[in-house]
């Protein structure tokens, strides 16, 4: 989204063009937007096979995910439905990779029938998958590197060795006792690639310990560094300089597969980094309020449409696109669900009355896809502008929608 000529547009269509046709709140994805990441992300990595798997998690519009198939991505999925969503939009089996936490069994052997590739990351599922498969299924191995990330939240925490993700690098010796009990035929090595590690020199510790753990796998044919990548939100925080990253990862993992005897793939998985600031929610203030000194602008979406803020304290850019030059004020951005619902505390905005098209930005990944109803609304409808037109790409819920599987007795 750009401010040209006192309007904000996407791909050259205005802001209040797209909240006349299709209503507010809406999420808007820029095309454009996703193919320069992918493009910047790949360029770090001139030297190397490099295999990009979009992990939809982060947005799993379909036709965002058949987009990222038109650009030449697979696909890191972390649940069946996702896998079901990617076969139908054209993925390859052997393009997905099925990367899920703490799930019963029965899916992993439902993602083998649907022959997509597998990577388990805990001891109990990797004994069972031997039990069932022996060495005649593929698997790739998720670690938990224990790395000291960068990170003031234990929310996001996730190179440590408490974290539930992967299986931890004290446990190996357990992994190889069961690749040699069962036969297991060990072709990849996974690990989470935080977005808490803002360094390339933090990245590369981790990958280093990594590739001294592949050295003891003889069948590989890929390391995968997961995704997670953090982008520029505009909060002013470090953000890791992928091109960077990638020309120092390109010397180190070279230099891993000349010492390993063959050259490897090298897959990474971004999610956020390739839709975070694609995506837009377009709302309207509906009600301006002054409450013991605060000026609230409240707006028709709430944290049951984008729950990052309240449940992270994740920051999103905000606009008033209808008033883009106003005087700059104090507020306090709400949303309409019945408990506390910030978007924006005490943020800088231009002077907002009630009818001012209010925009948060970069909320393409963990926005609609953690949407909910609580509080019995609807969720808003999607929007993918690709080659500067506007298709709409879910529809908004309805009550039919809200109501379809409940069942009354009495």
């Amino acid at each position: 989204m750009k401010l040209e000529n006192n309007t904000y547009k996407i791909q050259n269509i205005a802001v209040k063009e797209l909240a006349e046709e299709f209503d507010t709140p809406l999420y808007v994805y820029d095309a454009e937007v996703i193919k320069e990441h992918l493009d910047r992300f790949r360029q770090g990595f001139s030297s190397v096979d490099l295999k990009v798997k979009y992990a939809c998690k982060a947005l799993t519009n379909m036709s965002v995910m058949k987009y990222l198939l038109k650009q030449g991505t697979g696909l890191d999925t972390v649940s069946l439905s996702e896998i079901q969503m990617g076969l139908t939009v054209g993925y390859q089996p052997q393009d997905i990779v099925f990367t899920p936490n703490c799930v019963d069994f029965s899916e992993i052997e439902k993602a083998v029938e649907m022959g997509v590739k597998i990577n388990i990351e805990n001891l109990s599922n990797l004994e069972k998958f031997g039990e069932k498969y022996g060495g005649s299924v593929p698997v790739c191995i998720r670690l938990n590197p224990q790395i000291a990330a960068q990170s003031n939240t234990d929310k996001v925490d996730w190179w440590h060795k408490q974290s539930k993700f992967g299986i931890s690098l004290d446990q190996i010796e357990m992994v190889k006792e069961l690749e040699a009990k069962y036969d297991l035929h060990v072709d990849g090595i996974h690990i989470h690639s935080s977005s808490v590690i803002m360094s390339p020199e933090i990245f590369i510790n981790g990958a280093k310990a990594v590739f001294d753990i592949a050295m003891q796998f003889e069948k590989l044919d890929f390391i995968d560094f997961g995704g997670g990548i953090k982008v520029d939100v505009g909060d002013g925080n470090e953000v890791i300089d992928v091109v960077e990253l990638g020309k120092q990862l390109d010397v180190e993992f070279t230099s891993f597969c000349e010492k390993y005897g063959r050259r490897l793939q090298l897959w990474f998985e971004p999610g956020r980094f390739l839709v975070g600031n694609a995506g837009s929610l377009i709302t309207t203030c509906v009600v301006r309020k002054r409450n013991g000194g605060i000026e609230f602008v409240g707006v028709d979406s709430g944290f049951n449409q984008l729950i990052r803020p309240m449940m992270y304290g994740a920051y999103h850019e905000i606009v008033n696109a209808s008033n883009p030059k106003g005087e700059k004020q104090k507020y306090t951005v709400v949303g309409n669900i019945c408990e506390i619902d910030n978007f924006a505390v005490d943020r800088m905005l231009p002077e907002t009355s009630e009818g001012d098209l209010i925009v948060l930005r970069s909320a393409g990944a963990y926005g609609y896809s953690m949407a909910s109803n609580y509080n019995s609304r609807f969720r808003p409808a999607e929007v993918f502008v690709v080659d500067g037109e506007a298709h709409l790409v879910r529809k908004r819920d309805n009550y039919e929608d809200l109501v379809r599987n409940q069942v009354i007795v009495g």
